[in-house]
């Protein structure tokens, strides 16, 4: 089964690289290999002729896309659109993963698949465009959202704060947004089933299960990374509001997404947020 997998660079791209199942011929591009924004995705995706798109590449600088939309555009939206067509011109089957963002966060519940979307940023209207565009081009296709995605493996949220917290004597981290931190691998697992399945045509939700806040994000990682030797010592960290932490783009209060019917059809591990940032942080001690 030859599989091609974009945003090999990236944290999703790198854990689907960890867990390539058995019997898949899978071929991995990064942006020097294949660029999104470019204008020659669908020709080079044809000469490779896939049977399986795994589509893992995206924008994701999320307060940069407010003075770079275009650029966000292309890639979330155009870009991916032609991964799209390639894959409708080749038969083949696409998992496209998208995300929390393209929710405005009002929501007193979680948000299901088939809810109205309303981004309230550049970065999840692109990604929002990208997802009509897939549709268009290819209905049988996957959209797998997904939010917070953190892994051992790049820049992000668990390293941002490890750093900080080594460096610092005292933190504030937003206490009034709330969404479900995910790990990389697991959510790797969970596109993998998806692309050697059956379903078509489905728009899923995949994060770790539980709830939290950043702050309490926050406070979890300073307590297991403690545990484990990656901090030497503890900061205070204070709750505090989105307003004290003003941002270039605006980003929901509240994305928790509903899992009900991708846990009915994927069998994929699915663990408490904690419990998978233990795993993650664990690996980080092993690599140190």
């Amino acid at each position: 089964m030859q599989v091609l997998v974009t945003g090999a660079n990236g944290q999703l791209g790198h854990e689907l690289a960890r867990t390539v199942p058995p019997g898949v011929d899978a071929h991995f591009l990064d942006r020097t290999a294949l660029d999104l924004a470019g204008p020659d995705v669908e020709e080079r995706v044809l000469a490779l002729a896939p049977r399986i798109i795994l589509n893992a590449a995206a924008y994701t600088a999320v307060d940069r896309a407010e003075s770079e939309s275009d650029l966000a555009f292309r890639v979330n939206g155009a870009g991916t659109g032609a991964l799209a067509r390639a894959a409708a011109r080749l038969d083949a089957r696409m998992v496209h993963v998208s995300t929390d963002f393209i929710f405005d966060g009002v929501s007193a519940s979680p948000y299901l698949p088939g809810q109205a979307p309303a981004p309230v940023g550049a970065y999840g209207a692109s990604k929002l465009e990208g997802e009509r565009q897939v549709r268009a081009a290819l209905p049988g296709a996957i959209i797998l959202r997904t939010a917070w995605v953190y892994s051992a493996h790049g820049a992000n949220f668990v390293k941002t704060m490890l750093r900080l917290m080594g460096s610092r004597d005292r933190l504030g981290v937003v206490a009034d947004q709330i969404g479900t931190p995910t790990w990389a691998k697991g959510l790797a697992q969970a596109v993998w089933e998806s692309g050697l399945g059956t379903q078509s045509g489905l728009t899923l939700h995949w994060t770790d299960l539980g709830v939290a806040s950043w702050y309490d994000f926050a406070v979890a990682i300073q307590e297991e990374a403690l545990e484990r030797g990656l901090l030497s010592r503890a900061v205070p960290v204070d709750p505090i509001r989105t307003e004290d932490y003003p941002t270039p783009a605006r980003r929901p209060a509240y994305s928790v997404l509903d899992k009900t019917d991708t846990l009915a059809l994927l069998a994929a591990p699915r663990q408490h947020w904690r419990a998978a940032l233990r795993q993650m942080l664990d690996e980080l001690k092993e690599q140190a």
